[in-house]
Order: C-alpha cells, then sequence, then structure tokens
C-alpha cells in the first residue's frame, strides 16, 4: 500500500493568505492600508505558520494559528493581547491586526512587526538578553487588562505537571530500570520540596513571563544593539524566576548549542538584569527565588525529555529531527540527570 503524502501546510495556506489579503478592508490598518503585499513561506511550528508579507519598503509577518498548546479556541487573541500588554517595552514585536472569526479564513491569523536580526548566541547575548528580560518583567498590568493565566502555585503547578509527563517514561518497557529509580527518587524529593513554594505566597512578585525562553525565540539586532523576545504562545502572569531558571538551565543552553553558563556568567547576567529591573523587593529576594524555582524548572525539562525520548521511539508520527534524538539520548543518560539533581538532593 502506497504511503499517503500529507499536503504541504505552507503551500496548502499560501492561497488562503493571498485571498485573505485580497478580501479584506485595510483602510482601518495604517501597516496595510494602501499596499500590495507579496507573500512568502518565513517558518512554521507544530501550531503556527509564519508568512512574510512585503512591499519595496515594508516587511510584516502573517501568522496562521493551526493549534493550541494551551487547548484554547482563542489561542491567536491570547497571543496578540500579550503583545499589546508588552508593546511599550520595545523589545518584543508590535502587533498591527488579529482576526479570529475563522470566516474568511479558517484559523486564527494576526499580522505582527518583523523584526531584523538573527538568533541569540549565549557567548556574545546574555547580558543583551537579562536587560530585555528586565524591561518584560518591569511592565505593569492593569487588573483589568490582564487575561494572562496565573502561576499561583508555582512549584506544585510544575510538579504536578512533571508527574503527568513521568508516567510516560514509567510505564515503558524501553526505561531504564537505574534512571526509572532516580527519577522516582527526585519525584519523591520534590513532592517534599513544593511545600517551600509558601515563599512565593508570602513575597508575591506576578509580571508577565514568557515561560519559553530558548534561543531560538529571541531575535538580535547588532547593529541597533537590541534583543528582542519574539514567541509569545504561551505567558503567563508569574514570578520572573520562572523565565530567569529556564533561561539559565543547562537543559534550556544545551538543546541547540554546547554552551553552559559558568559561575561567572551566571552572575554577569544575574547582575545586568537586576540593573535593567526598577523592582527594589525583586532585586533583594531575587536570589531565593531562584534557588528555590531551579531545580524544578530543572524537573520540567528532565521530564519533558524523558516523555519525548520514549514518544520518539513509539508513538511519534512527525518528520524525525535526527539532532533531536541525539540531544534527547544525550539528556537520558545517568550520569548526565545527577550532574543536574545531586547537588540539590545533598543539600
Amino acid at each position: 500500500m502506497t504511503e499517503k503524502i500529507k499536503p504541504d501546510p505552507f503551500k496548502e495556506y499560501l492561497d488562503k493568505v493571498n485571498a485573505y489579503l485580497v478580501a479584506q478592508d485595510w483602510q482601518d490598518v495604517p501597516q496595510m492600508a494602501g499596499s500590495h503585499f507579496s507573500v512568502s513561506p518565513l517558518a512554521k511550528g507544530e501550531y503556527n505558520l509564519n508568512y512574510n508579507l512585503k512591499t519595496e519598503h515594508r516587511h510584516l509577518v502573517f501568522r496562521v494559528n493551526m493549534g493550541s498548546q494551551l487547548e484554547r479556541d482563542d489561542q491567536i487573541l491570547y497571543e496578540f493581547n500579550t503583545l499589546k500588554l508588552l508593546e511599550n517595552s520595545g523589545v518584543t514585536p508590535r502587533g498591527y491586526f488579529v482576526d479570529n472569526s475563522k470566516t474568511l479564513i479558517d484559523c486564527g491569523i494576526s499580522i505582527i512587526e518583523f523584526l531584523e536580526g538573527e538568533h541569540l548566541d549565549y557567548h556574545q547575548d546574555i547580558e543583551s538578553a537579562a536587560a530585555t528580560f528586565g524591561r518584560i518583567h518591569s511592565v505593569t498590568v492593569a487588573e483589568e487588562r490582564n487575561h494572562l493565566i496565573p502561576e499561583k502555585q508555582p512549584l506544585s503547578l510544575i510538579y504536578n505537571e512533571c508527574a503527568r509527563l513521568l508516567e510516560t517514561y514509567f510505564d515503558s518497557h524501553l526505561a531504564d530500570p537505574d534512571i526509572s529509580d532516580y527519577l522516582h527518587k527526585l519525584l519523591y524529593w520534590a513532592e517534599s520540596e513544593r511545600k517551600k513554594e509558601s515563599y512565593f505566597l508570602q513575597e508575591p512578585f506576578f509580571s508577565i513571563v514568557n515561560t519559553e525562553v530558548n534561543s531560538g525565540n529571541f531575535i538580535v539586532n547588532r547593529k541597533k544593539n537590541i534583543t528582542h523576545l519574539i514567541d509569545w504562545e504561551m505567558p503567563r502572569w508569574g514570578d520572573p524566576s520562572s523565565d530567569l531558571c529556564h533561561f539559565c538551565s543547562p537543559l534550556t543552553t544545551l538543546w541547540k548549542s554546547k554552551y553552559r553558563f559558568t559561575s561567572k556568567d551566571y552572575l554577569r547576567f544575574i547582575e545586568t538584569y537586576k540593573a535593567h529591573c526598577p523592582s527594589s523587593l525583586l532585586k533583594q529576594t531575587l536570589a531565593e527565588r531562584m534557588h528555590l524555582k531551579n531545580p524544578f524548572v530543572y524537573l520540567r525539562g528532565i521530564s519533558w525529555s524523558a516523555m519525548g525520548w520514549v514518544a520518539y521511539q513509539t508513538e511519534y508520527e512527525g518528520i524525525r529531527n535526527e539532532q533531536t534524538w541525539k540531544t534527547l539520548c544525550d539528556y537520558l543518560n545517568l550520569d548526565f540527570i545527577r550532574s543536574l539533581f545531586d547537588p540539590f538532593l545533598k543539600r
């Protein structure tokens, strides 16, 4: 039986995007009015298709939302409204237009700013990234405008997510018994440690957090000396330590590079962040917040990797990425896992 070849969604939606551009009246959108744009594929992920919109003097991004990691029917609105909250930060894309009616095109769509630059390089951009985080986490949000999902019990939230993810590994015949034993021990430790989230309840500090801060979600413009955080699929109303710990985690930096924070680089990153964050409370308590959050962020990373390691060998139906598979195998190494968590288990 011949395997059915799935159509390329980029090609499938190209005509739909062009038809949408022709059908809409753009008089109320200054960035679009009176222009004829050429359309070409830019980048795609599991949940979104991004197209270049170009004229001789203008470059925008047409975003087609294909699904939601948050399981929301209003995913494109959730993203777009977050960009509107952040537009005065100067380090996120500006949103110009959104449509979740799914009438002229069968998906939610938005039109946002295109940003020139290249992806972040940990060896030369960590201070610029720290400044970006400082500006984002300093954005104030009026209560009536806050549509963001709150992270009220941050350690329990991560623990419960990890417990679900690790069941895939524990239940698999592929699981290494020694790794399973260690991960069970680690989960038991985390269940006890999550009680320390009382600190976050007693000293709350809420801000807009991105939650997906790998290097590919940053655009660095070296000519203008500015770094933008561009992907806002899963923002939350949470503690800034979530983004900072995730950014510094070896499970983040080693995913697509060989970089790992040194203690000197870590200190440089934190001090730069503090210099761009006006809150005296956050500056005074940041070390404790990150100290409590770090092992849980690591646990989320290794739990997701364990689930992915099993899925890649059993039920995965997408295009196999050999570099992703190699990284998952590197992470699912007992010595590597112990290097992450033994310091926390022993303290």
